[in-house]
């Protein structure tokens, strides 16, 4: 009886309090004590108590002095990821349930990359409203890297996210490739375009005449100045280029559709874009020619074993139906001929 109270009284110390890990990832997100202090709206003490008694309860040094603050060791800032997981995934799950027992008309969040925003995600949310006006539907902009980070730390339900594929060199995943418990959901072969300066006839107010062939040769523009996205973002046009046996002078770099096809139209060189790109902002000044083969998928990601909550199963379905409303053929008309 005696052991096994004692078995208690150990497994019940190495619990983690909730409180204190919000107040230990608060500081980690705002960098001090008397910020953390302001956003949990908490008194500067209480804040200090809390990390004391984390610390004793780890029994690890979580802090340390610098200047006139503090920062976090190396294994604060372990905890400090775990812990934002955690409350993540609890959140959400206070709001599931919540839903299920309808003290919430169905709250769901959404990330979604920005040409993605600009274009399938506005009309799937206007269908949604105009089928449950008291839905609770919130979005964010995120690149595929933090919109994954973002589901698995319970911030957002559904994360929309691309990848890119050349032929049959892809092949979609079922399941979260890091093993973090995400489905995905194919939504769309979203084709990619070279885009070129368009030519001289072309005015704002009419459709640009081709001028590249209908199945461009990369390699035709070598010698050409080349726009591309940050480090991280330019991988595929690198590898577009290096398969058609160049490396392209990149000499301008931007993550903004809109800059980048400004650029091409004035002149200043070439890219790829993908076609969600062209439908959300289109340059009257500019070329976009399919290129055979290249392509990115979109994917909706939820987190967890199915069934997905309600909400959230409505929004994938509306999601499916927004791009399949308009037929291939017309998308790629539309993006051909401005």
């Amino acid at each position: 009886m005696g052991s096994g109270h004692h078995n208690e009284a150990i497994y019940t110390c190495r619990m983690l309090d909730v409180t204190r890990l919000r107040v230990l990832v608060a500081v980690a997100r705002y960098g001090s004590v008397t910020a953390a202090a302001h956003a949990l709206n908490y008194a500067q003490p209480s804040v200090s108590h809390h990390i004391a008694r984390l610390e004793a309860e780890t029994g690890a040094r979580l802090t340390q002095r610098a200047g006139r603050g503090i920062r976090l060791t190396d294994a604060g800032r372990l905890l400090a990821e775990r812990a934002e997981e955690i409350i993540g995934r609890l959140d959400a799950a206070e709001n599931e349930l919540a839903a299920h027992i309808g003290l919430r008309g169905g709250r769901i969040r959404l990330a979604a990359f920005p040409s993605a925003l600009g274009t399938i995600v506005p009309a799937a949310a206007a269908r949604l409203e105009a089928e449950h006006p008291g839905m609770d539907l919130t979005l964010a902009e995120a690149e595929p890297p933090e919109a994954l980070r973002m589901l698995r730390a319970g911030y957002v339900d559904v994360a929309l996210v691309f990848r890119h594929a050349q032929g049959e060199a892809f092949a979609a995943p079922t399941a979260d490739p890091e093993g973090g418990g995400a489905r995905a959901k194919l939504l769309l072969d979203d084709p990619i375009y070279l885009v070129t300066q368009a030519c001289a006839s072309s005015t704002a107010g009419q459709a640009a005449v081709p001028a590249e062939p209908a199945e461009p040769d990369l390699a035709a523009f070598a010698d050409r100045r080349w726009i591309a996205g940050c480090e991280r973002c330019r991988s595929y046009l690198l590898w577009q280029c290096e398969a058609a046996g160049f490396t392209p002078k990149v000499a301008f770099t931007t993550d903004d559709f809109v800059a980048v096809q400004a650029l091409v139209a004035a002149g200043l060189g070439v890219t790829t874009l993908p076609g969600l790109a062209l439908r959300a902002a289109r340059h009257p000044a500019i070329q976009a020619t399919p290129l055979p083969g290249a392509f990115r998928q979109v994917f909706a990601m939820t987190y967890g074993e199915p069934p997905d909550p309600p909400a959230v199963a409505r929004l994938l379905e509306v999601l499916t139906l927004t791009v399949g409303t308009e037929p291939e053929a017309a998308k790629r008309e539309k993006i051909t001929t401005g």
